[in-house]
């Protein structure tokens, strides 16, 4: 604002001057227009007749003529060598050297070849212009100048000048204050951020920013609070897993230490030790590569999506998980339809699902597993007769480490980690799994996508 305000005045002295350049000139032009006018066509108010001597005739003109202040009306008589003889206006100028005073001058713009000139004395500039008075066509040995010192006309553009650049600074400081209060309470809340940002610590998330109003800045507080909602809830999510995965790990290393502290001489004892020892370690393999496996899904390559036959699949993994167990199982229908998935993980879901129902149900009891389309949408299902899942459970057995409370007693000796790959797989699908009751009694994991078309 400080260069465009200077930018300003700067410009406007510029205009001024030139406006007053443009007026000097056309003031000079004027005079030295009515001189040649006057004698061309001027008579002598004496005789009548026109005039023949140069001297009577700029005495007349100049009894005639009312100059400017700044302007000076002179008849410059006799020849460059002997200095010219001066005819003036009997009046004041209000400058420290006027041209009927300064000799040098008046020789310089007589012997002047142009009409027009300027002129830079240590007193000050002067403009003039001049009108050659020949006698009878013989050599000029008179001259009518009309002279004109710009100081005051500069001085009229440098006093704007300064009025200006004291307005301009005037008006920069108001501005530079409105604009640091209103810059200020637009900031506040940014700083709000910053502030609240290096006060958070991983103990202490607990700190939001208040929001008021409905501008940008109360929707940056508003996105600011939302992430630390989601890093609250993220820090906290993952103290759980820490804490659920150093329980779940330290029960099969307490029983691995005890057995091997306890293992007797016996042959059959320690043959039945290493045993239970091997199975233990064998749980906490299949619960490292579970972990790794669900830390695996937060990356964008964990799943490769590629075209594939939903009736193929579907089949695939009817047979894959007719292994698993003694039950009934049936393919209760398959969806004729090609889909992008990626079908390995698809299948690991699959799988999973259909263990847990293995788990939930006896030897002879029904397994249903099919597909189906409707529009855009996809489901794969796993429907058993086992048991089913209390209300209270339906959210809590796709968490890490958690498992419904039908579970509890039961067989089986998963960490509690099976659902909760089963929902990563078809999160990683822009998908989700549902579960609702099977007709009957049961439960039917369902798992739904929506097919993307061009």
């Amino acid at each position: 604002m400080a260069v465009a305000l200077a930018s300003v005045a700067t410009t406007t002295r510029s205009i001024l001057l030139r406006d007053a350049d443009h007026r000097i000139g056309g003031l000079l032009a004027q005079e030295a227009g009515e001189f040649t006018n006057f004698e061309e066509r001027g008579v002598d108010p004496v005789t009548g007749r026109p005039f023949t001597d140069p001297a009577r005739l700029l005495r007349v003109f100049l009894e005639r003529q009312y100059a400017d202040p700044d302007e000076e009306l002179i008849g410059l008589v006799g020849r460059v060598d002997r200095g010219p003889a001066q005819i003036i206006q009997p009046r004041d100028i209000a400058v420290s050297v006027p041209l009927h005073q300064d000799a040098d001058a008046r020789r310089r713009i007589f012997s002047s070849p142009g009409s027009t000139g300027t002129l830079d004395r240590p007193s000050g500039e002067l403009r003039w212009a001049k009108v050659a008075v020949a006698r009878h066509g013989s050599e000029p040995d008179a001259a009518f100048v009309v002279a004109f010192h710009p100081e005051r006309e500069q001085a009229r553009a440098d006093e704007v000048f300064r009025i200006l650049l004291a307005i301009s600074g005037v008006a920069l400081l108001l501005t530079t204050g409105i604009g640091w209060v209103v810059a200020g309470r637009i900031l506040e809340p940014v700083r709000l951020v910053r502030t609240a940002a290096a006060q958070l610590t991983e103990q202490d998330l607990t700190r939001r920013i208040p929001v008021h109003g409905h501008d940008d800045i109360a929707a940056l507080a508003e996105t600011f609070n939302a992430m630390l909602d989601r890093l609250e809830r993220a820090f906290a999510a993952q103290r759980e897993f820490v804490d659920d995965a150093g329980h779940e790990l330290r029960t099969p290393i307490t029983i691995v230490r005890g057995h091997l502290e306890l293992m007797g001489d016996d042959p059959a004892e320690r043959e039945e030790t290493v045993r239970l020892v091997t199975d233990e370690l064998d749980r906490m393999s299949r619960i490292v590569e579970d972990l790794l496996l669900l830390a695996k899904a937060e990356r964008p390559d964990f799943v490769t999506p590629q075209p594939v036959q939903l009736a193929e699949l579907t089949a695939d993994v009817f047979v894959k998980a007719r292994t698993l167990g003694d039950r009934d199982w049936r393919l209760a229908e398959v969806a004729d339809r090609q889909v992008e998935l990626d079908s390995q993980r698809i299948t690991q879901a699959m799988v999973q699902l259909a263990q847990n129902a293995v788990q939930h149900t006896t030897p002879g009891q029904s397994v249903r597993i099919g597909s189906r389309t409707e529009g855009t949408r996809i489901e794969l299902y796993v429907a058993d007769s086992g048991p089913g899942v209390q209300p209270q459970d339906t959210e809590v057995i796709f968490e890490r480490f958690r498992r419904g409370t039908a579970r509890r007693g039961a067989r089986g000796t998963g960490a509690g980690l099976g659902l909760s790959i089963v929902r990563a797989i078809a999160e990683a699908h822009d998908g989700h799994i549902r579960l609702h009751d099977t007709e009957g009694g049961g439960a039917t994991f369902v798992l739904t996508f929506e097919e993307v078309r061009p």
